[in-house]
């Protein structure tokens, strides 16, 4: 066996059907287009949303409110949550490595820390951005409410 004598496997590689080629084709003749008109001819195409005159959908619907290209978008993180982790790890410390090793956010997202629940131990948390209440709870405790830059 060598590379001049290679060849698929039996039943693997199936001719492609050359539609509109004569009889010969299986689809000679008109090749599935119907007899005239429009949809027959070469070079028809529908534009994208048309619904044969009535009013498009994009069109009936109402526009309304706006997106703001200036957003920055944050997954939000609850203390409670911080607390799970730290109580599950015994972590004194708690950054953007561990919320991505927990699986909490991918490395490319931005984590806010939010107020709901409570503490019970002193942490350092390292995150992008604080609510005042998280804050608020954090140094209650004597612990650290660190910001990343973005």
């Amino acid at each position: 066996m060598d590379l001049s004598n290679l060849k698929p496997a039996e039943g693997i590689v199936k001719k492609d059907r050359r539609r509109g080629r004569g009889q010969g084709s299986g689809r000679g003749g008109t090749a599935t287009r119907g007899h005239k008109g429009q949809k027959s001819r070469s070079g028809y195409s529908k534009k994208i949303g048309f619904e044969g005159g009535q009013m498009p959908l994009q069109r009936r619907v109402p526009k309304y409110g706006f997106k703001n290209i200036n957003r920055i978008e944050y997954k939000g993180i609850n203390i409670s949550t911080l607390q799970e982790l730290a109580d599950k790890n015994k972590l004194s410390k708690i950054d953007f490595e561990t919320f991505v090793s927990a699986g909490l956010v991918s490395k490319n997202t931005l984590v806010k820390i939010l107020g709901k629940g409570s503490l019970e131990k002193k942490l350092e948390v390292h995150a992008h951005a604080f609510s005042k209440t998280a804050v608020e709870a954090i140094e209650a405790k004597e612990g650290k409410a660190v910001k990343i830059d973005q």
